[in-house]
């Protein structure tokens, strides 16, 4: 019988390690989007060097959303951190592991909600739209859009993370 709870106290141990290397993944992911978006910038001259068109992240509030929750989801992440050593040091705790399914779900939902709002708007930077006279800036602003896009990359990686940690937590409190 010790032999049996000893493997299952290390397999327990083991999915505690991939838990916390798989949020320390999702803060890199959606840390550096929120850092990329937000250090979004280009201009480019106007007829003449003192007029000049500007493209920023914070031109659009969906852009400016989309920083916010990477951000949060990222001080989340950082917090959440300590509870996964926790769940090392003690592989069989039950009631934490609940609370962060909820609150993994919960982040996943604003990331999904960010990074989606932030995706319409890099379509339409990229494609436009003839109907409502929306004309593709990707051409003019390439630093900008290759920026923009690079961010909802690596946020849509947290995203796959996230997904992965909320099964992950399932599978472990399904097996008790």
């Amino acid at each position: 019988m010790v032999g049996i709870l000893g493997k299952a106290s290390g397999v327990s141990r083991g999915v505690a390690v991939m838990d916390f290397i798989l949020r320390i993944v999702a803060l890199i992911a959606t840390l550096a989007s929120a850092i990329a978006m937000g250090t979004t910038d280009e201009s480019l001259p106007f007829f003449t060097q003192f007029i000049r068109f500007r493209a920023q992240y914070d031109d659009l509030p969906m852009f400016t959303f989309f920083v916010v929750a990477n951000a949060i989801v990222s001080a989340y992440l950082v917090l959440s951190l300590a509870i996964s050593v926790f769940h090392i040091i003690r592989s069989h705790a039950q009631n934490s592991r609940v609370v962060l399914i909820f609150l993994d779900t919960a982040m996943l939902a604003l990331l999904t909600a960010g990074a989606s709002a932030a995706a319409a708007i890099v379509y339409l930077a990229h494609k436009g739209n003839t109907r409502t006279n929306w004309f593709a800036i990707c051409q003019q602003f390439n630093s900008f859009c290759e920026r923009t896009s690079g961010s909802l990359i690596g946020s849509f990686g947290g995203m796959v993370v996230f997904v992965l940690l909320i099964l992950l937590s399932a599978i472990t409190l399904s097996r008790r």
